[in-house]
């Protein structure tokens, strides 16, 4: 009893240093630098200041927040428009096929991102799959310019991300009460109304969570920006990049982190809402 005792003290602890080392002290670093100066050569000078938040509302960063919320905003809804009927379809199948269908969406996340983003280069590129298809159908008599546009960067992002936005809405409807559907069904309500009353509104925990999962990372991905859109579509992360690199402007770079993490908390304050909100459905439900 007391080695298990010792032994999870001893976990706990690891665990708080852990979170103290890599999580707690590093965002209080970004914090901090925030509200400090850099001079022309890229040295923070302990200097307090606004200045850094102020310039978040420059024209120039504002149109580039807002396009990268649209492009966030877009890919989160269509990886959730795809991942939802997927998920549900998934789980309504037998074991068997679940596991492999399950395995399937599963197994190209675990390859490298910035190799997926790089085979898009040759599917998008002007003699690339989709062009040469399009030829051979006749449907188009020279390629396409797919490659380089905001359109390839949102389907790009939509490919990395969906497995992300399918794993905790999956989670969700794999635990939900079918009894709970059995019983709209019995009261008279059709399929749409059963989802709408019933199955949304229990499985909204995997929707928040997927979509800050997704949602999130979608302000930060410089990379596909880069690749993917040739850097002619501007993300925060690559703002924020170029602060910590080209520009060395330490400073700004970390007001922009601080707003990056603000959405994410914002999110993460609906998520915990909504979690609240649906448990509290299912117990009054029970009880019914």
């Amino acid at each position: 009893m007391k080695k298990s005792n010792s032994l999870k003290i001893f976990s706990t602890y690891t665990t708080y240093l852990f979170l103290i080392a890599f999580v707690l002290i590093p965002t209080l670093f970004i914090i901090v630098v925030s509200f400090l100066k850099a001079d022309s050569l890229g040295n923070i000078k302990l200097m307090f200041t606004f200045e850094n938040f102020k310039k978040l509302f420059d024209p120039v960063y504002l149109n580039i927040m807002v396009n990268s919320l649209k492009i966030a905003f877009i890919t989160t809804i269509s990886a959730l428009l795809l991942a939802y009927p997927l998920a549900y379809i998934i789980s309504k199948t037998g074991r068997k096929i679940q596991q492999a269908l399950f395995m399937l969406i599963i197994l190209p996340y675990w390859t490298n991102s910035l190799v997926r983003t790089y085979s898009f280069l040759i599917v998008l590129r002007s003699d690339g799959i989709i062009n040469k298809l399009l030829m051979m159908l006749g449907a188009i008599t020279e390629p396409l310019q797919l490659l380089y546009t905001e359109g390839a960067v949102i389907f790009a992002m939509i490919y990395l991300l969906l497995p992300v936005m399918f794993l905790p809405i999956y989670s969700s409807i794999t635990k939900l009460d079918f009894s709970f559907v059995e019983a709209s069904h019995d009261l008279g309500a059709n399929k749409f109304q059963t989802f709408l009353s019933v199955i949304l509104p229990l499985t909204i925990p995997g929707v928040m969570a997927g979509t800050i999962l997704v949602f999130t990372p979608c302000l930060g991905l410089f990379f596909i920006s880069d690749l993917i859109g040739g850097g002619k579509t501007v993300l925060l992360g690559n703002i924020i990049r170029d602060q910590f690199t080209s520009t060395r402007n330490l400073p700004f770079g970390s007001a922009l982190s601080v707003l990056m993490m603000l959405f994410a908390l914002f999110f993460i304050a609906i998520y915990y809402k909504t979690s609240y909100l649906s448990n509290t459905k299912t117990g009054e439900q029970n009880n019914e």
